[in-house]
């Protein structure tokens, strides 16, 4: 418990099994209440290893379902279980779990109810190895997103992210894409229902172990990305009525 709330860290996994350790020894238990593993049909021993080490709540896709399907896994279970705020992390160690404390007490404390961990704030993520073409999409859909959505955010693509259980109660992440773009979905649904974003500066590390996508993935992505913020805006100004925001 936190600010008597109880605190759920949730690691949407796949292939981690060589990274997975090393993170979740991170994790600051003591204020830490659940940790929920979702493995996406992974080719390695991620299950075994999250056995291993003690993870309570594992939850097994039949088949790959996609980052997407995984985080909506994490976050039903989370729920479930009877989580005040949620924080996804990856399990690959490209977030360091030691900013949980900070971004809890962020929530806990009512400042805001959701909390990004941002690479672009500072210096980390080219400092921690971002390759530069990914640094300059980033930056530039960033740039897009926030003109379509009103924001000054620094960043929308981490993958470090802690939710109030109100918030994930008030949108509906259940109906966004199974892909990598649900993340900027759920951000949208997030920003459109009027939530307040907080961000924290963390470092970032890219390594052979850390999840990547390739080239081709990540022009998929910014598509899918420059979709959804063009629904966003239309659906702002009342161009359209989007089934993202029910």
């Amino acid at each position: 418990m936190f600010n008597q709330k109880k605190i759920v860290v949730v690691l949407p996994a796949y292939n981690a099994a060589k990274t997975l350790e090393i993170t979740y020894n991170e994790i600051p238990m003591d204020i830490v209440d659940e940790v929920i593993l979702v493995d996406d049909f992974s080719k390695d021993n991620t299950v075994e290893v999250a056995k291993r080490i003690g993870i309570k709540h594992i939850i097994l896709h039949d088949e790959n379902k996609g980052y997407g399907s995984n985080q909506k896994s994490c976050y039903n279970k989370a729920l479930e279980i009877g989580a005040d705020v949620v924080i996804m992390l990856h399990p690959d160690y490209q977030y360091t779990p030691k900013h949980i404390p900070v971004m809890s007490h962020i929530i806990t404390c009512g400042l805001y109810p959701v909390v990004l961990g941002s690479r672009i704030l500072g210096n980390g993520a080219l400092k921690g190895g971002m390759p530069v073409y990914k640094y300059f999409a980033n930056r530039l859909l960033t740039l897009f997103q926030n003109l379509c959505s009103g924001q000054k955010l620094s960043e929308y693509h981490t993958g470090y992210r802690a939710f109030s259980r109100e918030v994930l109660e008030s949108i509906n992440y259940n109906n966004n894409s199974d892909d990598f773009v649900f993340d900027n979905q759920m951000l949208s649904q997030i920003i459109m229902a009027n939530f307040e974003i907080a961000e924290v500066t963390t470092p970032t590390k890219y390594f052979k172990e850390a999840s990547s996508i390739n080239f081709k993935r990540s022009v998929k992505y910014g598509f899918g990305v420059t979709s959804t913020s063009l629904i966003h805006l239309f659906h702002r100004i009342g161009l359209i009525k989007s089934n993202l925001y029910k």
